[in-house]
């Protein structure tokens, strides 16, 4: 994905050549809705949200000020806009009977015991204060480096760093907890 790409779209759209507005898209679609699938766990939920997310950058393309690359702009107005909506929806769950069948019975003790761990993990990020829990999922989740997550939380690096030491201190003290309570769940 190249910062030239983008830059050359942008200039394109603001010029007046709205279809150059897919090619961003198709770019960065895949990202945004894995950015959102992280922040809510619904992929339905996510694409709405990416979708929306697009649509605020389409509408506000003109205030980017090109100091930084397209995407930290992007994935900041995401970060904000997957926030906001966070904070303003409840989570949306899916009935039991909803859930596919699975193949085997070992399959399905596999799955199970790497479902609990990765729920346990899960659900102790997300008790985590929402400074830590942003960080955290923009960093481990998406992948994002301490210079992307800043940008994209619209904070100063050193402070993206202390919030991963102090959440990576949390996680210490509430995992071990949490995976012991799974594995007692699963005798």
């Amino acid at each position: 994905m190249s910062a030239a790409e983008d830059r050359a779209d942008v200039l394109r759209v603001l010029g007046g050549d709205l279809s150059a507005f897919e090619g961003i898209v198709r770019r960065w679609e895949g990202p945004l809705v894995n950015l959102g699938y992280r922040f809510c766990r619904d992929r339905g939920r996510a694409e709405e949200m990416a979708q929306e997310a697009f649509l605020r950058a389409y509408r506000a393309l003109g205030s980017w000020r090109q100091d930084s690359t397209f995407s930290t702009w992007l994935f900041a107005l995401a970060t904000n806009l997957y926030r906001s909506e966070l904070r303003r929806l409840p989570l949306r769950t899916v009935p039991l009977e909803a859930a596919g069948e699975i193949a085997s019975a070992g399959s399905l003790l596999a799955q199970i015991a790497g479902e609990d761990r990765d729920r346990a993990v899960r659900n102790a990020v997300l008790r985590l204060p929402a400074k830590y829990r942003e960080t955290v999922i923009l960093y481990y989740f998406h992948g994002m480096d301490i210079a992307a997550s800043a940008a994209s939380l619209g904070t100063a690096e050193g402070t993206v760093k202390a919030r991963l030491s102090r959440a990576r201190d949390l996680l210490r003290k509430k995992l071990p907890a949490a995976l012991a309570t799974t594995a007692l769940e699963e005798a």
